[in-house]
Parts: C-alpha cells; structure tokens; sequence
C-alpha cells in the first residue's frame, strides 16, 4: 500500500511536489483553501480582461521544463512558452535602456549612455557565470542542518556568496554608475529587499536572465500552476479546493494529518506545507509546540517588502513593451522608505506590464490589460491601507497617466482592481503582507532558512518560497524537488535527478580595442523556446 501524503495549499511549490511524488507512486491529496489553484501564481477575470494575480517574469524556464520531464512530459505540450526580447525597458530620469540578450546591443547601448564602462558587460558575463556555476549545485541540493554547509561543495561557494558585500558593491566591480548599476541589481525586488542590503550573491538573478531569457507564457503564468495541477491529477493526486486546512494534527512533535475547514480530520504518513510560512506556523500548528519558529520569534524575522498592484482594463492600445520598470529619481531613498523606514514613498518606483502586446489572448482587440505594480512596505509599518487605500490609488493613477504620456488613464479604464498588503495578508494569507516571504540575508538562507526537512515537527516538510532555496517562481518549483528527493531518499527510492545547467558559449577573450571587441564570440543558447 503506497504512502498518503497531504499537501497544504496548491500553489506552485505544492503542485510541483504532487506531481513529483504521484509520479513515485504516492497516493497524493493536495488541500487548498481558495476555489481555485494557483495561490498568487493564478489569474484574475476582470470581465473580458485576464491578468495574472502575482508573478509575470518567467526566467530560468530549463527548471520548469526539467519538473515536467522527470514525470515523462514535454511542458511544450501544456504551455505555449514565448521567449521576449527585448526582455525589459527600464527608464532612469533622462534616459532609458532596452535590457536584451543580445550581446552586442546591450554593449552598444551602454557605451552610448554610459561612456567609460568598455569591457564591463563581457567581464560582468565571464564572472558571474563562474558564480552561478559554483552556487547553482548549492542551490539544488537539500540544505538541512548546520553541517550540510560543511559539506565540499557548500566551503566552495563560500568565495562566492561574497559575505560582507551588497549586491551595489558586486556590480560596482563592473560598473561605473549607479544607473548602470542599477541594471542589473533591481532584480533584488524579486526577493523583496534592496540592492544595497541585498548580499552580493544575488548577482546571479540578473546574469540568468541575460543567460537564459525572460518569458511569458500564453494566457498568463497562471497557466503554469494549470499544467503541473493537470500533471499531478493525471498522476493520480486528488486536488480538493474550496476546504483549507483548519489546523495540523499532531501527536507530540509528529505530524499525523490535518483538520479541514469542514471538521474532517484526514490523516496521512507525511504532511507538505506549501502555504506561506510564518503563516501556517502561527495559524495551523498548536499553540507553543514551536520552539525555533514560534509566533514570538517568528515576529524577529526580517521579512521581505510588499506591493500596491493595480489591474487595468483598458479600451486602448499603448506602445510599451511587455516589461517597463520606471526607476524613482531618488531609488536609494525609494527603497530605504520601503525596507528601513517603512513608509509610503512620495517618488515610487513603478513596474508596468502591458502583456497584451505580446500575448492579444489576454483582452478584446484594440484593448489592453495593464498591470501596475508599486513596490511598498509591508505590514510591520502599521500603515492604515483602508484609509490611504483611495488616495494612493489615484496616484499611481497619476503616475500612470504621466509615464504613458496621455491627459488621464481613467479615461479608458473599463475594469480596474487593487490588492494592498493589508488585502495580502487577509486574502491570501501572507504573514504581514511580505509577499516574497522571509528575507533573503545570508543569515536566513540555506542552513539558515527553514529546512525542507521541517526541523521542528516529524513527518513535515517544506516547500515554498518560505525554505531553501527561497522565494520566485523558478526557484519555488525547485524547493520541490529537493523535498520530493527527501522523502524518496528516507523511503529508499531513488531521488530525481538535478539536470546541469543547460550549455552555452560565453566570450572567451578580452577585448583588444573599443573598434575591435570580439563581441560576437558571445554566444548564449536559451533555454528551449517554441
């Protein structure tokens, strides 16, 4: 008789772990309180327009890609993956860069706004890639306990997690400007922290996407968690929406099954937690069980920032890329406000998607669905949202208006909605709105970070941007295989394999003269796009 394991929560993490195990012949019951899949990885119907509720970049798509063949499928027949290029605009006060994988027009592009940095982007490609090298296999192994940083491959990267320096100070390596810099070191946003409190490792996230691409999927990212949901019941897992857990059951400090919001206790050999962290250790496991993450600690952690995100359907078209990030004149001050200071920045920084341009799946013809997204504090500022909710709508309303460069924005709005950290925290259940979870300092990651082997509870274990190896989309389907690995190996199955990361050529030589660089011996092969 195979293994019962329950899955908490149906979000990217807990869909992938179902599949992966189904896969191993477990019998698999995923319980998700919404009535739908997805968690904030699913989409938003606002009348003709469809948007995705959270993440809109796709990069490291080989991850996802490697997830779907280790249960015997081609992800191309579930997604139609589109690769974009460029695959961002960013504009400063005066100026503004298309961010592209092609190599030798991000190098014209940076000595024609930034005169002075020649052989800065080969080196910063040459570099990081010898890092991501050494972390990447840390990254994809399985972190439990203070001695798996003693391990060979973990005293290798210790180099490369440039202890004592911020992500600022790595790329002024390279870099002259903090403009410039600010090219490759915003990407800190994905974990919810700034570049300059971000640790210098991180370094990476941007080298992925100039390596690998940043994707969209058709009809939106949601249809990802759609395809791992259809994966796993097609393995046999049982999805149950609409009936949350209420509590987990325990026996001491054994886990043995979960009480559902409907009163019907289910028991299971193994319990996997996909909700947010902080959030089901103060919400669903019993009062002073916990020693290491109970509610007093917990509340000591550092969190990551929160978002304003906006929802327009539009009755108009803009020219605008698929990815637009206006940068505040001030960012330092910005990103102090929103992680330091916690208070709402008069000069935001704004992040605007205009999917439709790439994907017309997503509203009528001749419409548009514009997502805006204001990076913000979360909820340990004690900001009302309920009563500056309106205001702070209309500013970035506002701003909107003037970085698309029309009269007002409200003239073409037909559907519009909002989602404050307050509404994260109560809709979504994400522990005081931080919606990258924990944050990311070195002294809460690996080891550091809660074990996908649960450390303080038997039979529990993690998987989300909560554990290692932390938070985004890629990186969360990842955290599913080290605890899918887990478990197969306690069980004495063999575990899944951690594929290398996929070939490419870099440049190998240094460049002669700024007449004759060798550029073209930059070669980047992409992960496998349709």
């Amino acid at each position: 008789m195979s293994k019962k394991i329950i899955v908490i929560g149906a979000g990217p993490g807990g869909l992938a772990a179902s599949m992966l195990l189904a896969h191993k012949g477990y019998d698999v019951h995923v319980y998700e309180k919404q009535s739908f899949i997805g968690g904030r990885t699913s989409h938003l119907q606002l009348g003709d327009y469809r948007f995705d509720v959270g993440p809109t970049f796709l990069n490291m798509t080989y991850l996802a890609e490697e997830m779907f063949a280790l249960t015997g499928r081609n992800i191309h027949d579930y997604v139609k993956l589109m690769n974009l290029d460029p695959m961002y605009e960013l504009v400063y006060k005066d100026k503004r860069i298309k961010i592209t994988r092609n190599p030798e027009e991000m190098i014209r592009q940076i000595n024609e706004l930034f005169p002075g940095n020649y052989g800065s982007y080969e080196r910063y490609l040459l570099e990081t890639h010898k890092k991501l090298e050494t972390l990447a296999p840390l990254l994809q192994s399985d972190m439990t306990g203070y001695r798996s940083l003693m391990t060979p491959k973990a005293m290798k990267a210790l180099k490369e997690l440039e202890i004592g320096n911020s992500l600022m100070d790595t790329l002024g390596k390279f870099f002259k400007e903090e403009e410039l810099r600010l090219a490759f070191t915003f990407q800190s946003k994905y974990l919810g922290m700034s570049p300059w409190e971000s640790p210098g490792a991180f370094s990476i996230l941007s080298y992925i996407e100039h390596a690998y691409g940043v994707y969209h999927i058709e009809g939106g990212l949601n249809q990802l968690t759609k395809a791992m949901a259809k994966v796993a019941e097609e393995e046999g897992a049982v999805i149950t929406t609409g009936n949350g857990v209420k509590r987990i059951v325990t026996e001491g400090r054994v886990v043995k099954g979960v009480e559902l919001e409907s009163g019907e206790v289910v028991y299971a050999d193994d319990v996997v937690i996909n909700g947010d962290f902080a959030s089901v250790m103060t919400k669903l496991v019993e009062p002073g069980l916990l020693k290491k993450y109970s509610p007093e600690k917990l509340a000591k952690k550092s969190y990551s920032c929160s978002g304003v995100l906006l929802y327009l359907g539009v009755n108009k078209k803009f020219d605008l890329p698929h990815h637009t990030i206006w940068f505040a004149e001030d960012y330092r001050k910005n990103v102090a406000q929103i992680t330091n200071t916690l208070e709402l920045s008069e000069d935001p920084s704004i992040y605007i998607q205009n999917a439709c341009v790439s994907d017309p799946t997503l509203a009528p013809e001749g419409k548009s669905t514009l997502y805006v997204l204001a990076p913000v504090p979360n909820n340990f500022s004690n900001i009302d949202w309920n009563s500056c909710r309106d205001e702070y709508r209309d500013m970035l309303l506002g701003l909107v208006s003037e970085k698309l460069g029309i009269d007002d924005i409200n003239d073409y709005i037909e559907e519009s909605h909002m989602i404050t950290p307050a509404d994260f925290e109560v809709d979504y259940e994400v522990y005081k709105g931080a919606i990258f979870n924990l944050g990311h300092q070195l002294r809460q990651m690996m080891a550091f970070r809660p074990n996908n082997k649960f450390e303080e509870l038997d039979h529990c274990y993690l998987v989300g941007g909560g554990t290692h190896p932390g938070s985004g989309l890629p990186i969360i389907i990842e955290s599913a295989r080290i605890t899918a690995n887990l478990i197969l190996k306690r069980d004495k199955q063999t575990p899944y394999d951690v594929q290398p990361l996929p070939p490419y050529e870099l440049y190998k030589g240094q460049p002669k003269d700024e007449k004759s660089s060798n550029v073209a011996a930059i070669q980047m092969k992409p992960a496998t796009s349709i």
